[in-house]
């Protein structure tokens, strides 16, 4: 008898209460802001509200398609070439914000760049899957990597958006290193990057001021470090429990977008310490099984497939808390499942489907201790 496939319910879990929970807070961080400019206190809860259905009525249907489809070259080629034209067209399209990066869809808006993040991690995962043996062979394994995820950093770039290139490069980067490359090889891309991430931090001016406000935002409290220093009051005064759910105040017109980026200093001050750190375990849990089913994939590809999407997520959210934080110079990234944003919602809601059906086929810890063992047989 064919054993009964079961999904992680745990990361399930995790993935349901961010979804919950960004409802209710967009709501809460937008409500007054979007009342006072488009006299519509619902505007963006309506909006988010109708993505998360999308994304959740979509995840069961992810997690019925074996996950080894996704690694088949008529797949991962079309996704590209897909994932470029838009990245492309977007360039073409109207400005918002100093920024190209959406595409109209239905009168709500998408980003080609979100997409791809995910064909990222088809494409190195199927081609990790073949060469990993030979992962230290720079021609063989790394130069196609490094071709594909160089062009759609670049088209990301021209947008331009730094945050999602920088997270496409973390993605990149953590399935090329769980394949086991040489350490010299790690030593030498970061003194190459060094020199490539300052020219790409001071060649745009507003991203030179992003890095003058981090080290030091009170040099301009009311003008670029305006932002941060909100954001760390907002956190601030939070306390353990928070002020209250609704009763924010750093969201009505003192920080900046509440409702996106910086959602989570708005968490931080209405819920406290208390949900600030329930958020910030559901990522923990979902970073923790994540990499649990990839330990327990019973291939390369579903091992690779599982870090990719794991990263993709976590990544993100590292990123985003530690920007609220002060820890990180302002990113324009995401917090995954909970900043408003209908596109980054959808692709994290498919990427979280296609990791529950990895974790289906997931075997017991001692029927295989790693699925990146070289030599292992790929489940047909």
């Amino acid at each position: 008898m064919a054993r009964k496939l079961k999904s992680d319910k745990v990361l399930f879990t995790a993935t349901l209460l961010l979804v919950c929970a960004s409802v209710v807070m967009v709501y809460s961080a937008s409500a007054v802001v979007a009342m006072e400019r488009y006299h519509n206190p619902y505007l963006w809860l309506f909006k988010q509200a109708t993505w998360a259905l999308l994304g959740i009525a979509l995840v069961p249907v992810m997690m019925r398609i074996d996950y080894r489809t996704y690694r088949q070259p008529a797949v991962i080629w079309a996704a590209l070439a897909f994932v470029a034209a838009g990245l492309l067209l977007v360039l073409f399209g109207r400005e918002i914000n100093g920024a190209k990066r959406w595409i109209g869809i239905l009168g709500l808006g998408g980003q080609p760049s979100e997409l791809a993040k995910l064909a990222t991690v088809f494409f190195i995962a199927a081609l990790l899957e073949r060469r990993m043996d030979r992962i230290d062979d720079v021609g063989y394994a790394l130069l196609p990597i490094g071709i594909v995820v160089g062009l759609l950093v670049g088209l990301i770039l021209l947008q331009p958006d730094l945050g999602t290139a920088v997270t496409v490069l973390l993605i990149a980067g953590a399935m090329v290193f769980a394949a086991g490359i040489n350490y010299r090889y790690i030593a030498g891309l970061l003194l190459v990057s060094l020199p490539a991430l300052y020219i790409v931090m001071m060649s745009a001016d507003y991203r030179r001021r992003r890095v003058m406000s981090f080290l030091n935002p009170w040099d301009d409290p009311l003008g670029n470090g305006f932002q941060i220093i909100q954001s760390l009051i907002a956190v601030g005064t939070g306390g353990v429990f928070g002020r209250g759910l609704m009763a924010g105040v750093q969201k009505l017109f003192y920080l900046p977008e509440p409702h996106t980026d910086f959602i989570y200093a708005v968490i931080a001050e209405e819920l406290g310490l208390a949900g600030a750190t329930v958020i910030l375990a559901c990522f923990g849990v979902i970073a923790w099984r994540g990499l649990r089913t990839a330990m327990r994939a019973p291939d390369r590809f579903g091992a690779f497939l599982a870090i990719g999407l794991t990263t993709m997520v976590s990544a993100q959210a590292f990123v985003n808390i530690s920007v609220v934080l002060g820890l990180l110079p302002t990113k324009g990234i995401p917090l995954p499942f909970v900043s408003y944003g209908g596109s980054s919602l959808l692709i994290n809601l498919l990427a979280m489907g296609i990791l529950l059906n990895v974790s289906q086929h997931a075997s017991t810890p001692h029927v295989i201790t790693t699925a990146l063992e070289p030599g292992i047989a790929d489940a047909s």
